[in-house]
């Protein structure tokens, strides 16, 4: 069965290009980004990689720790780093599981048999502090991953998680937010001490509580 919004998302123990990774306990309190890429050595994952290494500090800032996947071995991940690194003007300080025997792409529904037998498409898993899934994104082999999108949806997961607000379309970090719709307006003037502007009764926008 393939997993959901609100699984825990399944542990395991394997292999990585900066050894033996025990998923759950490597996350600790943090978030997480788990991402697939189909082979080591291919054009798109190159470029998908080091974008990710420079994007690390924003990861950082947000307390989320990220995890990439590929089905070849862990010399393979090595030597692959080395070309990212020179191609990308990188350094890829994250880890790259190896998943030869394909388990932890099994248990996350990476291989889809009628785009390749063998291969993962490009998943991707953000999974909160509760290692609850909170999205789930997968794109074909061919296209690269938007990271910057990523971030944007990582912030408003969080700010979901913690202030009981959620995010209209094309939000960006700094802007007004909805009130969910289970805060009644009388909670909400405590919870929302800048106030809101109501356009519906079910539709209340606030500025973005923690600017």
């Amino acid at each position: 069965m393939s997993l959901r919004l609100g699984d825990i998302a399944p542990d395991f123990k394997a292999d990585s290009s900066e050894g033996t990774i025990e998923f759950h306990k490597y996350l600790g309190d943090s978030w997480g980004v788990l991402f697939s890429h189909p082979a080591d050595f291919t054009p798109v994952c190159t470029t998908e990689l080091g974008r990710v290494s420079k994007l690390k500090p924003e990861f950082e800032k947000r307390n989320v720790k990220v995890i990439a996947l590929s089905v070849d071995g862990v010399d393979s991940h090595k030597k692959w780093i080395e070309d990212i690194n020179e191609t990308q003007s990188c350094k890829v300080d994250y880890p790259i599981l190896a998943d030869l025997d394909k388990k932890v792409s099994t248990l996350y529904d990476m291989i889809h048999p009628n785009a390749d037998n063998s291969l993962t498409v490009r998943s991707v898993f953000i999974i909160g502090a509760d290692k609850k899934v909170k999205l789930i994104i997968t794109y074909p082999a061919s296209t690269g991953r938007n990271f910057d999108e990523i971030l944007r949806v990582i912030d408003s997961l969080q700010l979901t998680a913690n202030y009981s607000v959620a995010t209209p379309v094309d939000w960006k970090d700094g802007q007004d937010c909805v009130i969910v719709p289970s805060v009644s307006d009388a909670d909400a003037k405590s919870k929302f001490p800048k106030g809101w502007k109501a356009i519906k009764p079910y539709l209340r926008l606030t500025p973005q509580p923690n600017k």
